[in-house]
């Protein structure tokens, strides 16, 4: 009896450890879905709250403009001929505004983009390898320089040069604007005209040169058509840079809100949207009509960015699937619009049917047409800058040259050209290297430990900038602290999870304009929302929250990029080994993604430590002995006291140079880090 009792406790206890060994892997399962779906909920929250702050900026916008498109009238705000707030009875009319954002990029664009499409043909077409690697990664270090630097340079150098040397009593106008906003926008147009260029396949080149045609040839009736989408593209980017600056244009440009009288005089100071949103906003009355009409202004911008951002993001998105095999081809015959309205498809298709014989005639018709319009701006504007006494000479001498460029031997034109194209990458060089060298050499002097450890005295005369170079710290580090989480958790689930569909491209687009909006526009955001409504008061804290809404788009989109760089394949086959979606994320794809990851992060900080605009009206005070003790006290930043001490302190020169090279040295290296990083992950990857 005991026997058989001590059998069957043997045997039920053999039963239960023979339970609980077939239960472990149930229960390690059921761990592990539980797992997979709390990590997927994470990541789900961190898209829900980026999606919602991005949107919730937007809306803000709106909904604190729309009583000056009610109040005022959407008419004269858009198309008023006077800006005078202040004046009895106030002037709310955008167009002089409107007209002085466009003139200064238009004329930075035609200052900027022959030297930067020629540089890139040089980097791309002509350079050695080495030669090239070095000179792109330049390029992309100097993009990072900031603005206030750029706008320091052009005030206490460029404006003094073009008041000695045109004789007028201000150097601050439109061309100094132009000028500036042109070297800033080069390493961008240099950058993306150079991967257009470079994204072109060899095989077009070897077939153009084994038809016989000479290097130069190729290069202009090959490459550069294949190319062109691209360049067009890069050359958007550059004018979304100029029309969204701030800080330099508020520094060189003279900040009168006229339209130019003629329209030609370049020597005449002019005021933009950005600089009127800098100088204005932070005196103005919140809930007033100028308050409004502020908010209108960033309007108009929002959308004139969104437009162009668009425009660039669609041509990019052609050129990268113009050189790749699609499954797709032949697909556009079917859009979506042609079941839905047959009608209208019959009809595109009769007109389209009449229309394509004529083609290359209206082609060529357009072409002369263009030329001959191209031809009489050119002859109006000669005529309006050296008057009808030098003009009639240089109309004869371009005609002559064009005459004699006709009938030149291919050989010479290819010397000829390859000429131009390594004296645009001298230009480039020598521009981008003259400011640098200029703000080392009077910086440099400044520089001593009782500068770098002392807090300033005499308004900034004297002293040091350790207060100014921790706040700047203090700041980078709490918008890092809100971006970085929230960016990679959203760039997770919308890569990795989120189905592909409209949403998800409406999303993607919201986050992609976002990216793009002017500095200026996030720095409203944070006085009216921030400030005044939630009650922080000009604090450090108003200051993080604002430059971390500010990265975090960059901080999606390049961890989306990261993340889709590591091949569907290699998912696969972690998937078919059995390890779980959120293992093959923790194991497989954020460790081969994480250099790009880590590039976004460090991109994100220079931006945020290089910026003046976001945090001028929220965080930053010119002046101060003291370290803040609390979130919610003001900080001295690096970029403001730059700016503070070039416009507003006489006599302070020295400390100015001193600051902007130390912020220099801030902000470049994140941006060397960054292009180390990359060319690092380049080199190593091996799919």
């Amino acid at each position: 009896m005991r026997k058989a009792e001590r059998k069957g406790s043997c045997t039920s206890g053999s039963r239960k450890r023979n339970e609980n060994k077939s239960r472990g892997p149930l229960i390690r399962g059921s761990r592990t879905r539980w797992g997979e779906l709390g990590i997927r909920s994470a990541l789900f929250v961190s898209a829900i709250l980026a999606i919602v702050i991005v949107f919730f900026i937007i809306v803000f916008l709106f909904r604190e403009a729309y009583p000056a498109f009610t109040g005022i009238g959407a008419g004269e705000v858009v198309a008023g001929d006077k800006w005078n707030p202040t004046g009895e009875p106030p002037a709310y009319g955008a167009r002089p505004l409107i007209a002085g954002t466009l003139l200064v990029t238009l004329g930075a664009m035609v200052f900027s983009v022959p030297i930067g499409i020629g540089s890139a043909i040089f980097i791309a077409e002509l350079a050695p390898p080495r030669l090239r690697q070095v000179l792109k990664s330049v390029s992309e270090i100097l993009s990072g320089i900031p603005s206030v630097v750029y706008g320091f340079f052009g005030l206490v150098v460029l404006t003094d040069f073009l008041r000695v040397s045109s004789g007028q009593p201000t150097g601050e106008s439109w061309l100094a604007g132009s000028l500036i906003l042109g070297i800033m926008a080069l390493p961008m147009i240099v950058s993306v005209s150079e991967d257009a260029i470079s994204s072109v396949p060899r095989e077009y080149v070897e077939a153009s040169l084994a038809s016989g045609a000479t290097r130069w040839q190729t290069v202009s009736r090959v490459v550069l058509p294949a190319a062109m989408s691209g360049i067009a593209a890069a050359i958007i980017l550059g004018m979304g840079r100029a029309i969204g600056e701030t800080m330099a244009v508020m520094m060189v440009c003279g900040n009168s809100p006229l339209i130019p009288q003629p329209i030609t005089n370049v020597f005449s100071p002019i005021r933009t949207i950005t600089s009127t949103l800098g100088i204005e906003m932070g005196e103005v009355a919140w809930g007033g009509d100028h308050y409004s009409a502020l908010f209108a202004l960033a309007v108009i911008l929002f959308i004139i960015t969104i437009v162009m951002n668009s425009i660039a993001n669609y041509i990019l998105g052609r050129l990268k699937q113009k050189f790749r095999p699609s499954a797709r081809t032949g697909a556009r015959g079917t859009a979506f619009w042609r079941p839905r309205l047959p009608v209208l498809a019959r009809t595109v298709d009769r007109v389209w049917k009449k229309l394509a014989p004529r083609l290359p005639t209206l082609r060529l018709w357009a072409g002369r047409a263009f030329k001959a319009l191209g031809a009489l701006v050119l002859a109006w504007l000669l005529v309006s800058w050296f008057g009808w006494l030098y003009a009639p000479g240089l109309i004869a001498l371009l005609v002559l040259m064009t005459f004699l460029w006709r009938r030149a031997s291919e050989r010479l034109k290819q010397l000829v050209a390859f000429g131009m194209v390594t004296a645009a990458v001298l230009t480039l060089l020598f521009l981008l290297g003259i400011i640098l060298c200029y703000i080392i050499i009077n910086g440099a002097p400044a520089l001593s430990a009782e500068f770098l450890t002392t807090p300033p005295r005499d308004i900034g005369r004297a002293g040091g900038i350790f207060p100014a170079i921790v706040g700047t710290l203090y700041l980078v580090a709490g918008a890092l602290l809100l971006a970085v989480p929230v960016g990679i958790g959203a760039g997770i689930y919308l890569n990795e999870y989120a189905q592909t569909g409209k949403l998800t491209k409406f999303i993607r687009a919201g986050i992609d304009n976002l990216n793009g909006t002017p500095s200026i526009v996030f720095g409203l955001f944070g006085l009216s929302f921030l400030v005044l409504y939630l009650k922080l008061g000009v604090s450090m804290l108003a200051g993080q929250l604002t430059l971390g809404f500010m990265i975090l788009p960059t901080v999606i989109r390049t961890t989306e990029e990261a993340l889709k760089t590591v091949p569907q394949p290699i998912r696969e086959g972690s998937l078919a080994t059995g390890a779980t979606k959120w293992q093959t994320i923790r194991k497989v794809v954020l460790p081969n993604s994480a250099p790009g990851i880590l590039t976004g992060i460090v991109l994100a900080m220079g931006r945020a430590a290089g910026e003046t605009a976001p945090i001028m009206f929220t965080a930053v005070v010119f002046s101060t002995r003291f370290l803040p003790e609390s979130l919610l006290d003001p900080v001295m930043a690096l970029p403001y006291h730059l700016f503070a001490l070039a416009t507003s302190v006489p006599g302070a020169k020295t400390n100015a140079y001193g600051t902007a090279l130390v912020l220099l040295l801030v902000v470049l290296p994140m941006y060397a880090a960054a292009t180390i990083l990359r060319l690092k992950y380049v080199k190593n990857v091996r799919w």
